[in-house]
């Protein structure tokens, strides 16, 4: 008997399928109560290749709802923590570890070098960011989110509709599980169903999980879902862009008051309220750089600015995943 053969027995796994999976890169984004499963999951299937990418360090309260770890890992990096377990557990997978945030400065390197991309990520300029550069690549992205008891999961880009197809407004607040609540066995079971969308884009299953959107809510046990594949990709779109990309002609306008950005975002930047942006006049010629800490307000904000007129705006968030 090897590690493998109870999954090896399914006609849609086979040799042929462990092979494929053998061969895989998957890029993981987040190792938080998503990411947990997910990794747990891919690295018990066989995997060839993680690449884990999250900046965090380990807090007690992450334990209730994150099983990789435990309290002698409190303080440490998640993304080592995990691959120091996740080895103990399949020694035969190639764990990369990355200390980083996710930002539009990287992803388009770390989406270019895997084969499929989990977002397990807990901000919407991330997944936003992901989306948009696994739109690019023609590369598939299991996305998905949880939140209290409830949350969605959904294959997208990799010749299917983007996240911004399904979802082309921002989310109406910025909760978090910090700020609002998770139970861990909910956000471990969505965890647990994106590894296995994961797995059926790799092992080729028909039909396919891309252009599929499910919801979940572990509160009434109830389930849904729908197709997404004819949707349309939105006219508007205002992208996340990183510090590197601001040019010296953009315009560039600070969100954050005072008491969130002591230091606005570069030198040049305009120090405004959501209001004051509504009324402020532009030079049409340039773009329109919106900063501020989730990219919640630059987005409300680059839609204002569309409605009036200005059609290059971009966006800055102050977080990474």
């Amino acid at each position: 008997m090897t590690r493998y053969d109870r999954q090896m027995i399914l006609p849609e796994v086979g040799t042929a399928g462990q092979e494929r999976l053998r061969a895989a890169h998957v890029l993981v984004v987040g190792a938080g109560g998503l990411g947990c499963p997910v990794l747990q999951y891919l690295a018990g299937a066989g995997v060839g290749i993680i690449t884990i990418a999250d900046p965090d360090v380990i807090e007690e309260s992450n334990l209730h709802r994150q099983p990789l770890y435990s309290l002698a890992n409190v303080g440490e990096s998640k993304v080592y923590a995990a691959a120091a377990r996740l080895h103990g557990y399949n020694p035969e997978v190639e764990l990369r570890a990355l200390n980083v945030a996710l930002d539009p400065a990287n992803a388009g390197e770390l989406v270019a070098q895997a084969d499929i991309i989990v977002d397990a990520a807990d901000t919407f300029a991330a997944s936003y960011t992901l989306s948009d550069e696994c739109f690019r690549q023609s590369k598939p992205l299991i996305s998905a989110s949880a939140l209290g008891t409830s949350g969605y999961l959904g294959g997208f880009c990799g010749g299917a509709p983007s996240l911004r197809a399904v979802f082309p407004s921002p989310p109406t607040n910025s909760a978090n599980c910090a700020s609002a609540g998770v139970l861990g066995s909910a956000v471990g079971s969505i965890g647990a169903m994106q590894a296995q969308m994961t797995l059926a884009v790799l092992l080729d299953f028909s039909p396919s999980p891309l252009g599929r959107l499910i919801t979940v809510d572990l509160k009434s046990f109830e389930f849904g879902g729908f197709s997404f594949l004819n949707a349309k990709e939105p006219d508007w779109q205002a992208p996340f862009i990183s510090m590197g990309d601001i040019s010296s002609k953009d315009i560039v306008v600070e969100l954050r008051d005072t008491s969130e950005a002591p230091q606005p975002v570069c030198k040049t930047a305009l120090r405004l309220t959501p209001d004051e942006l509504d009324r402020h006049d532009f030079t049409p010629a340039y773009r329109i750089v919106l900063c501020c800490r989730t990219g919640l307000r630059a987005w409300r904000g680059a839609q204002v600015l569309t409605e009036r007129g200005y059609k290059d705006v971009a966006l800055i968030a102050d977080v990474g995943i």
